[in-house]
């Protein structure tokens, strides 16, 4: 039984959103490949961007995730890292007299990231507005005493006199002829 102008146009409407969905997870693992973003590699699964920044006194993570409400968000700190996860789904309706569609989408947040510092996990506090969720973690006293040393880099078995003398010796003609 041949299949009718609608039934062909509705394949062919999927066919060309599933090439697209394809298409666009494609471009998705090669800018996070280039750019250095983790990339969960589940199917719907997307990795939040993050800011990660540190202050003397606390780390703030902000990570993006519109359309994220608070109660579908689960956050989990651990002294050295933070455990972001989000999942939410929705379900659209339309009926009139001459078509009736149903939409359903589904999406998943997930990510985990070492901390720069030490965390004092009881006291960490998250806020979400706008779509950016901000978390502020207080450091432990131990992290904070912890400052960075400055290290003087040297080069072994060469004096400033020595890479002088480098100089001024004669160079081969292959090395030292102009072009």
């Amino acid at each position: 039984m041949p299949a009718s102008l609608a039934d062909s146009q509705a394949i062919a409407g999927y066919e060309m959103r599933s090439s697209l969905m394809n298409m666009q997870g494609d471009l998705d693992r090669v800018f996070d490949d280039f750019f250095g973003r983790p990339v969960a590699r589940q199917e719907g699964v997307r990795a939040p961007t993050l800011d990660i920044s540190e202050t003397p006194d606390e780390v703030l993570v902000k990570a993006e995730m519109p359309g994220v409400d608070k109660k579908d968000l689960e956050v989990e700190v651990l002294p050295e890292s933070l455990s972001l996860r989000a999942e939410m789904s929705e379900e659209k309706e339309e009926k009139a007299e001459t078509y009736h569609r149903r939409e359903r989408m589904w999406r998943r947040y997930e990510r985990v990231v070492p901390l720069p510092a030490e965390v004092v996990t009881d006291q960490a506090k998250a806020v979400m507005k706008g779509g950016v969720l901000e978390v502020r973690m207080p450091k432990t006293e131990r992290s904070k005493a912890a400052t960075p040393r400055k290290l003087a880099v040297e080069q072994p078995g060469r004096t400033r006199a020595a890479c002088n003398r480098a100089r001024r010796w004669p160079r081969p003609a292959a090395i030292s002829r102009t072009f």
